[in-house]
């Protein structure tokens, strides 16, 4: 492991429900859960989950892709099943499906070549984010002593 290899955010209540996530270099971002007060738009932590599969598989995509040709249409719709079994609640059919197009002109079919393998690449070596669910990587929960 490198001397940089930690990633860290912090978790904060904000309300009944509701929370804000902020990274190590100050972003944040809100969501809450589905019971949340007032049918709010937040995402849950289910759908952030979904987000970050779709968000770290599409960067990997749009860079391999993308130095060739823009993309006139590049989307990534995640998927999933909620369930609750003898393991607990969790998510299954996890699926990540690309619509990718590229116009006519320079690069645009080195791009198309290329997509089908960056998809792949991406899901079998490069996205931290689903290589981690897939290995089924344990997470430690813990209360820090006040």
């Amino acid at each position: 492991m490198s001397d940089n290899s930690e990633r860290s955010v912090a978790v904060e209540r904000t309300s009944s429900g509701h929370f804000v996530a902020t990274n190590a270099r100050g972003g944040t971002i809100s969501f809450g859960t589905a019971s949340g007060a007032g049918g709010d738009t937040e995402f849950t932590p289910v759908e952030l989950l979904l987000a970050a599969i779709g968000g770290c598989t599409a960067a990997d995509v749009d860079s391999a892709t993308s130095r060739h040709a823009e993309p006139s249409e590049f989307s990534v719709a995640v998927t999933g099943d909620k369930i609750s079994d003898e393991l607990g609640n969790r998510m299954i059919n996890l699926a990540v499906t690309f619509t990718v197009a590229f116009p006519d002109g320079e690069g645009a079919e080195r791009a198309r070549a290329i997509l089908p393998r960056a998809v792949k690449s991406s899901h079998d070596r490069m996205c931290t984010v689903s290589r981690t669910v897939e290995t089924g990587t344990p997470v430690i929960a813990m209360v820090k002593d006040a």
